[in-house]
């Protein structure tokens, strides 16, 4: 009897509290929460798995009304929030793209406690501020590592040729100059090309941005002057197009964005590249994946400046200003953040934001034969606690990019020259933040 009696009230506790992951819930029953997600890849996977059990929790429905890659999910969002036509209470958000947005979205610290924080990387919850107020909270991180064949490294007629032509190893790159020698020499282009980088929006900046940090250089300085059009810069962009001339970048790859650029190297036709980790299971799915088992990874080549690359930062929920279901919104975007949801997320490659599900990675890692799980494990933590670098985090970063990328774009066709492309683009820069106010 004393013990259906608890069995009762731990359901009754559950049924009116939604208590889940260490945290409370609550119960919303009858309430929709309307959400503008990412999609695409492995990135709708958790909402598959976890969504329906959030609404068993709690009662409440859970309905996605746009699903985007985050360069559409962007222009959608500032559409819709500058008409006030938003119909969600919760969004896509990212360290690269919040500060446009404040306006528009609710103050987070009040809903969480320093407990429920404290198991997030504090490194990048600090990118999910600004002005005092916590506006997002990470889902997952996001940094690249480099990913190259083993099958052409290693090929014995590769390595001779490689000798008898530069007088020294075919080996993995340690330097950026290493990486476009290597990426010149393996080309063989329709069938195997040498790099590649997704050629086209933030997507191209950012890669700019991820090689320009280890040359010691910036996008904008101190004074929020730009500084992209240095001797650094000037490197930056004329490896890009170098290697785009030479053939050893796919022709049309100023059209690519992330799926284009997986599927690339998925398909057998690129030697490396720096990629998300989140793409690792589609590689090493053989039924999806001419490249499985035949790929390492490395931590990303030095600059001139002895830096390594490390072009960062976190896919992040954050709630509408305008939403009417606040509370429903934050457990949600509580649940689906949490350690369960985390831990799936990572163990299909993406990386976490949460201490403890670094933990038990490593702790499974362990166990693993596979040196490359291990491998993976030892080289994100690295980049996550000394690589990470997100862009400039100022509202204009997107703008500037929006500059930034077409400048890039015609440098690597050969429509202008390096230095002349970078000079423009840093006159409409200035112009960008002189009409923002930074100069006042």
């Amino acid at each position: 009897m004393k013990r259906l009696l608890f069995v009762g009230m731990v359901l009754l506790l559950v049924l009116s509290t939604s208590t889940v992951f260490g945290f409370e819930l609550g119960r919303f029953d009858g309430a929709t929460i309307k959400a503008c997600f990412i999609g695409g890849g492995d990135y709708e996977k958790i909402y598959e798995k976890f969504i329906p059990e959030f609404e068993e929790l709690t009662g409440a429905k859970v309905e996605i009304v746009y699903k985007g890659n985050g360069f559409d999910i962007d222009k959608k969002m500032k559409i819709d929030f500058a008409a006030g036509t938003v119909d969600y209470d919760v969004c896509w958000d990212h360290t690269s793209f919040f500060s446009q947005y404040l306006d528009f979205l609710e103050p987070l610290e009040g809903y969480f406690t320093q407990e429920e924080l404290s198991d997030f990387s504090q490194k990048v919850l600090q990118y999910c501020q600004k002005d005092g107020h916590l506006w997002q909270i990470p889902r997952h991180g996001d940094v690249s590592t480099l990913h190259y064949r083993t099958d052409l490294l290693n090929d014995p007629e590769n390595k001779k040729a490689f000798q008898e032509k530069y007088g020294k190893e075919l080996k993995v790159p340690e330097t950026w100059d290493e990486f476009k020698e290597i990426a010149l020499f393996l080309s063989k282009p329709p069938e195997i090309y040498g790099t590649q980088f997704a050629g086209k929006e933030e997507a191209l900046s950012g890669r700019f941005w991820d090689i320009l940090m280890s040359h010691g250089g910036k996008i904008i300085d101190e004074n929020y002057k730009p500084a992209f059009n240095s001797p650094e810069g000037i490197k930056v962009a004329t490896m890009l197009r170098d290697l785009y001339q030479a053939g050893a970048m796919p022709p049309g790859m100023v059209n690519f964005l992330w799926d284009d650029v997986a599927g690339t190297f998925a398909n057998g036709n690129i030697a490396m590249y720096t990629e998300w980790y989140g793409w690792y299971s589609y590689f090493q799915n053989p039924e999806a994946s001419k490249v499985a088992g035949k790929f390492d990874i490395s931590r990303q080549p030095k600059g001139d400046a002895g830096i390594h690359g490390g072009w960062a930062g976190a896919h992040c929920f954050s709630v509408t200003k305008s939403s009417k279901n606040k509370e429903a919104a934050v457990a949600f975007i509580k649940f689906i953040t949490s350690y369960e949801p985390q831990l799936f997320e990572a163990q299909i490659g993406y990386i976490p934001v949460r201490n403890s599900v670094f933990e038990t990675l490593i702790q499974e890692a362990e166990k693993s034969t596979d040196p490359l799980i291990k491998k993976r494990f030892e080289i994100m933590q690295i980049q996550i606690n000394e690589d990470f670098t997100p862009p400039p985090i100022v509202a204009e970063w997107i703008p500037i990019s929006n500059v930034l990328y077409p400048k890039l774009q015609a440098i690597m066709l050969g429509d202008v020259e390096v230095e002349e492309g970078l000079n423009q683009a840093a006159k409409e820069v200035e112009l960008i933040m002189e009409e923002a106010g930074y100069y006042d």
